[in-house]
């Protein structure tokens, strides 16, 4: 291409013959890639190096919790609710504190390891428990999390959608959601049938668990209820439902092909800083010790216990208390950058 070429084609097609005199080539040579949605969203949220840190630590904890923690147990040969009245304690009574190697109370002769101290003065093995406790917090939080979201998600779309009556109903009965004391309901529900209703594991969950789940559920619906309704109320006044409804398409086929794709985004987005939230509950409720019962490890009770020690073993509320810190932070910060990710409008 000759230096006059260059200039008409430059001076001529604007952009994209800026690009081609830049890069030597053909106008008709340069070939256009359109990006999808979703690789624009990924180009958006990589870039973001903070939630990617995030996204990763949650990753890493949710390891350590549910893999790390049953090889943690198996090469120290004892469990996160073995008690060691006698090795790990100090004379004075008080428990061991870190990397400490103690004398098996179970095996004489034999020794163990405690890398974080004891918890308690129950000797029982602070590090142990604390990995363990990921496993409980994560439990309650993600399928908490699912439950509130899929019913919000249901009643939402269901009242933004129909309008009317349907929309009162559902609008009334969030009110009383909100308005309903859930911590004093929790309390008196640990202090009547919750024995027994900790007692439901189903056999895969710790004593608790199960009834967080549901008490969360119960109790955290009407957030992204609220979120959604205000979507959809918007959505279905746009041009393609519109469309659809013309073509004869059931109010089925519109809400699951034209709005649900539209939700996936807020959905997504509030999951992530939701777990976050229900990660914060379940540890302040087995702090005031209406969560998750001991000797089932849990950050709350960790927590709790330590307060006993504060003055003497300070360190037993850190370990409990940088895990939480730690663990919600990442889920904020994720969920910072995914809100900013399908924001088209976010600059980066």
């Amino acid at each position: 291409m000759s230096q006059t070429e260059k200039e008409q084609l430059g001076g001529g097609a604007g952009l994209a013959g800026a690009v081609a005199v830049e890069s030597g080539v053909e106008l008709g040579e340069i070939e256009v890639k359109a990006r999808g949605y979703w690789e624009q969203v990924w180009r958006r949220f990589k870039r973001d190096k903070v939630a990617i840190a995030g996204g990763i630590t949650i990753i890493l904890i949710l390891l350590i919790g549910f893999i790390g923690a049953p090889i943690a147990q198996a090469l120290l040969g004892h469990g996160p609710e073995t008690i060691f009245p006698v090795g790990g304690l100090t004379p004075f009574g008080l428990p061991v504190g870190p990397f400490h190697k103690i004398p098996d109370d179970y095996h004489p002769g034999q020794y163990t390891w405690f890398f974080l101290g004891a918890d308690s003065t129950l000797g029982r093995d602070e590090f142990l428990r604390l990995l363990y406790g990921i496993q409980a917090s994560f439990e309650v939080a993600i399928l908490s999390t699912i439950g509130a979201v899929s019913l919000g998600v249901l009643l939402g779309s269901i009242a933004g959608y129909y309008r009317g009556w349907v929309d009162t109903v559902v609008s009334r009965v969030t009110e009383i959601t909100m308005a309903f004391p859930a911590l004093l309901f929790i309390i008196a529900l640990a202090s009547t049938v919750g024995y027994r209703l900790n007692n439901v594991t189903l056999g895969i969950f710790g004593p608790g668990v199960l009834t967080l789940i549901i008490v969360f559920t119960i109790f955290g619906w009407f957030y992204p209820a609220r979120i959604i309704r205000a979507v959809v109320l918007s959505l279905r006044e746009k041009e393609f439902v519109e469309a659809a409804r013309m073509v004869g398409s059931s109010d089925w086929r519109i809400i699951r092909s034209h709005i649900m794709p539209h939700l996936v985004a807020p959905i997504i987005v509030y999951s992530t800083l939701a777990v976050a939230q229900f990660i914060l509950a379940e540890a302040g409720l087995s702090f005031l010790g209406v969560g998750i019962k001991p000797p089932t490890a849990s950050w709350g009770s960790l927590l709790e216990d330590a307060t006993q020690y504060y003055t003497q073993v300070p360190w037993l509320m850190l370990w409990p208390g940088l895990a939480v810190l730690i663990t919600t932070l990442s889920f904020n910060l994720l969920g910072d950058g995914l809100r900013d990710a399908f924001d088209p409008r976010a600059t980066h």
